[in-house]
């Protein structure tokens, strides 16, 4: 007889089925035990005499054979009465790290990464990883709807891509390599080589000296870049027009995962776009908080989504017009606002989750810019030489997947949206 999974035993009601999990619950009545037995998909409970009980422990796993009946009293309106259970893989722990089945986690986030494998057992913490597998989901059939192709680039990478201190050194055959912060320039290269409008879902690594709620050093970037754009408008058009398409294939896909968490999700978005000065400006005359030169801080990011939130009644906000100063420097500049980019970042319930903008296309441009950069074109050529054979005016922008998932759940720390955390002080599991 096939396995069947819980969330499909509504469709088996009066049948004899066979299910395989783990034992999540056991209440002992006496001459009857009602055992909940978990999957990947949920639970269910067994009415079993104690009897016909032997050896069950918790998180054993096991095979269940029995008759899934309606029960309105039951969890979801059914149970499996008349069971037979086989031990598929025993456990031999003498007490659990923590409770696996309660209702509330006790255990510090410390505790549930230093037992991951377990951890993850508990319902409420494996819902976010269903959400985040159907972001994934949502983000690449949203785009291969719009004709994007799905590309893989290096992560292994020589130090003229992109520089900079926060970068990881590999030893690559007795040479220095690091690890790639971002697929920048090669998903450039892609627009250009024909594919014209390119997405990856891959990892990004940066050797940054932060161990918060929000950083991460080795993390999953959602990247788009696409060809022949007006401007920076079309590519927040289409975020803007991702993150709708999201909301709704969460809806429908995830509801059990976010009752779980208590998360109701926007029907609508119509994301406001603000200029960086002018949110600063708000921000000195709504809060008395100065921003640094060309930027917000954490700080300001969660002040003045308050400020949207109450004006505009949106979690999102795109900040533009960043000046080139501070963005890189292949970053187009705004001839309508000198000394400013075609530029833009995303802040969700406070919190940066997106940077994107408009690149410069023109060869000498962007060979210019390099140098107005203090760096040499030549340690660029890779990259520079695809630029001499008609690049098509482009952008793209990058989402954080882990920062997207916490802020979609209202987690408190990165980590909890992160399967395997890798930060300052975690390198295990």
């Amino acid at each position: 007889m096939e396995r069947i999974f819980v969330s499909e035993l509504a469709e088996h009601i009066g049948e004899v089925v066979v299910l395989k999990g783990w034992i999540h619950k056991i209440k002992d009545l006496g001459k009857v035990s009602f055992i909940t037995l978990r999957d990947k998909s949920g639970l269910v409970q067994v009415v079993v005499e104690n009897s016909k009980i032997v050896d069950l422990k918790l998180e054993n796993s096991v095979t269940v054979t029995g008759m899934a009946t309606a029960n309105s009293k039951a969890p979801e309106g059914i149970e499996i009465q008349n069971p037979d259970f086989t031990i598929m893989g025993k456990a031999y722990y003498e007490m659990l790290p923590f409770e696996v089945s309660g209702y509330k986690m006790k255990a510090s986030l410390e505790s549930q990464l230093d037992h991951r494998s377990i951890s993850l057992r508990i319902p409420k913490a494996r819902a976010v990883f269903k959400i985040q597998e159907e972001i994934v989901t949502a983000f690449r059939a949203y785009l291969k709807e719009r004709m994007f192709s799905e590309i893989h680039t290096p992560k292994i990478i020589s130090s003229s891509t992109e520089g900079g201190s926060e970068m990881f050194t590999v030893n690559y055959f007795d040479r220095r390599a690091f690890l790639a912060q971002s697929p920048q320039f090669y998903k450039q290269m892609m627009v250009g080589a024909g594919f014209e409008r390119v997405y990856e879902i891959g990892h990004a690594y940066r050797a940054e000296l932060h161990n918060t709620w929000r950083h991460l050093n080795e993390y999953v970037s959602l990247d788009v870049e696409m060809g022949f754009i007006e401007d920076e408008f079309d590519l927040m058009k289409l975020e803007e027009g991702f993150l709708n398409y999201l909301f709704q294939h969460l809806s429908k896909t995830c509801a059990k995962e976010l009752r779980m968490h208590g998360i109701e999700l926007p029907e609508k978005l119509d994301i406001p776009r603000i200029p960086l000065s002018e949110a600063q400006d708000i921000l000195l005359e709504e809060f008395e908080k100065r921003s640094p030169v060309g930027n917000i801080d954490a700080e300001g990011e969660v002040l003045f989504s308050k400020y949207v939130k109450e004006k505009y009644d949106s979690d999102f906000v795109f900040l533009t017009k960043y000046p080139i100063s501070k963005r890189p420097m292949y970053t187009m500049p705004d001839m309508d606002y000198p000394g400013m980019t075609k530029s833009f970042d995303l802040i969700y319930k406070g919190l940066e989750i997106t940077t994107g903008g408009q690149r410069i296309h023109d060869y000498e441009m962007l060979k210019e810019n390099i140098v107005k950069f203090g760096l040499v074109p030549e340690d660029f050529s890779f990259y520079l030489d695809s630029f001499k054979y008609g690049m098509p005016p482009h952008g793209g922008f990058a989402i954080g997947l882990e920062r997207l998932t916490m802020k979609i759940l209202n987690l408190t720390n990165i980590r909890e949206a992160t399967l395997l955390p890798r930060d300052m002080k975690r390198l295990e599991p």
